[in-house]
């Protein structure tokens, strides 16, 4: 059982920059890929960005890319996004998840754990 809890969302002006964190419970954290994902009221969840096991596999959605950067410390069991040169839209909820896996997946289904989320809102 793994437990995510995300922090760091809030109220931000466009073009401003905010830093998510994620951190896991339990002790297997870096046999675990990991994915922040977003939602936005009436949309779909999308995955934004993720990260395999070592760090050195990432990816992200074409609409974050160049300005949102997801990293990860294993010794910290945390997760990162820097989300930098932010929009209105991509005002929305964020949710961390945790894949059992060392390589990366792109789909929500596929990850087996989920943060509770945490707000991200960019005024114009």
């Amino acid at each position: 059982q793994v437990q995510l809890v995300e922090s760091g969302g809030g109220l931000v002006q466009a073009g401003g920059s905010l830093r998510l964190s994620c951190a896991a419970s339990g002790r297997t954290f870096s046999s675990y890929a990991m994915g922040w994902f977003r939602q936005a009221p009436g949309k779909e969840r999308e995955l934004i960005a993720a990260i395999n096991w070592s760090g050195g596999t990432t990816y992200s959605a074409d609409s974050v890319k160049g300005r949102f950067t997801i990293s990860r410390d294993n010794a910290k069991n945390t997760v990162y996004l820097q989300m930098n040169s932010l929009k209105p839209e991509d005002t929305a909820v964020y949710y961390c998840a945790a894949l059992k896996s060392y390589g990366i997946a792109t789909t929500p289904g596929a990850y087996n754990y989920w943060g509770q989320g945490t707000q991200v809102t960019v005024s114009s």
